[in-house]
């Protein structure tokens, strides 16, 4: 590589169909549709190469000085300057392979999705793409440590997103667990990290709701609802089942078998995310026989007002409550509170009303057996509830077994 600089951006700019040279071996090929090219020749181990550093005006000329004088650096020290260049790429496209985001989007999700609800896949992956991807998404996740976990989760609970913090957390170690098992990085730095190593403790939330005593005045409010028919229902309803609010107003008609007395709530529509069955009482049979006439046309018992295919708002069995007199008072998700004290008070078996409650710890390899678990006696003991209830609401103040007695 030898010869003089010849070359100004003066003669580039005008350059015509030819080859410029500029000196050590560095010229511009304008070829015949005129496109400007930096090239330079060299010799490495006797043999004759070619090198190449761009294209005028994306590369100007003094860019492509810059990378002809670094080539030829390399080559001073022994290092061919193109072996060294691939060798960069590919350093390059391999940490492209490794990166979190690859790794966590197109190998961990859809490994980790199968048997998953949609629902909950996608819920996951949105929450990847929001709060995780754009801080730590490019890095290599070989790379990445402990302290840049720790931003990321405090940064979320910034915000006051506690909850999403602890599962943001939960899911990149599940990312880096299989990340190690892969042999994309040598260990999970958030294996020794807890929430509560560095999130703030959140005050428990309790539901208010009635205690025994206000059961038959609450009951009787429900009865003489001057609200809509389907709404007067659905407290019923939640009252005799004391499910969560969003399984009862997302239920579909064809959850439910009257002949075999259950309404069997499939696992992506659970908090657990495993089935649940509920069986039916026969005061909880006629409140459906009721609802069907209003609803049943439909795939949903409670549909929303404006878009029959969603279901009713969170909020309508709360602003029913308040208009009965019971804001601050009560609440959808007092009725769990009320079924759990009264039926514990009365003896009935805590494991059949933890069940019931869906409140009992279930894995992947239990929860097809856990959900129909004690089913016999469950449905002894929803009756015996449904009895109690409509005694109270007479104003009959029995204990649950009286009632059903």
């Amino acid at each position: 590589m030898g010869g003089a600089d010849k070359l100004t951006e003066t003669k580039v700019k005008n350059a015509k169909p030819r080859r410029m040279a500029d000196g050590r071996g560095m010229y511009l090929l304008v070829t015949a549709n005129g496109a400007k090219l930096w090239r330079a020749k060299y010799r490495f181990h006797g043999k004759e190469k070619l090198i190449s550093f761009g294209r005028y005006p994306d590369v100007s000329l003094a860019s492509a000085r810059e990378r002809h004088a670094a080539a030829l650096k390399l080559l001073a020290a022994g290092t061919d300057p193109m072996a060294e260049r691939k060798a960069q790429k590919h350093i390059s496209k391999a940490a492209t392979m490794t990166t979190f985001q690859r790794i966590a989007e197109e190998e961990w999700h859809p490994h980790w999705s199968v048997g998953k609800s949609k629902r909950h896949a996608d819920t996951v992956l949105h929450r990847l793409k929001s709060d995780i991807f754009p801080t730590m998404g490019s890095r290599p996740i070989a790379e990445i440590e402990a302290p840049a976990l720790v931003s990321l989760i405090k940064a979320i609970e910034g915000r006051g997103a506690n909850d999403i913090a602890k599962r943001a957390l939960e899911t990149v170690g599940q990312v880096f667990r299989y990340a190690v098992a892969h042999g994309y990085a040598k260990r999970n730095p958030a294996a020794d990290i807890k929430p509560a190593d560095i999130l703030k403790a959140v005050p428990k939330v309790n539901y208010a709701r009635v205690d025994a005593r206000e059961l038959p005045g609450l009951l009787r409010a429900i009865e003489i609802y001057q609200g809509t028919p389907v709404t007067r229902l659905a407290l019923k309803l939640m009252a005799h089942t004391f499910v969560r609010t969003s399984e009862m107003i997302g239920a579909h008609w064809e959850e439910f078998n009257l002949e075999e007395k259950r309404w069997d709530i499939p696992a992506e529509r659970m908090k657990m995310r495993t089935p649940h069955i509920i069986p039916l009482s026969t005061q909880v049979s006629e409140i459906l026989g009721l609802l069907h006439e209003l609803t049943g046309k439909g795939e949903l018992l409670f549909p929303g007002n404006r878009n029959p295919k969603k279901p009713m708002s969170n909020n309508t069995i709360l602003k029913a409550l308040e208009r009965m007199g019971y804001k601050h008072r009560m609440t959808g998700h007092g009725f769990r509170g009320i079924a759990s004290t009264i039926l514990h008070e009365q003896g009935f078996e805590h494991a059949h009303i933890e069940l019931q409650l869906a409140h009992s710890p279930r894995n992947a390899v239990s929860a097809a057996y856990n959900h129909a678990l004690y089913l016999e006696p469950r449905a002894k003991m929803m009756q015996k509830w449904s009895d109690y209830l409509e005694t109270q609401q007479r104003g009959k103040l029995l204990s649950v077994r009286e009632a059903a007695a």
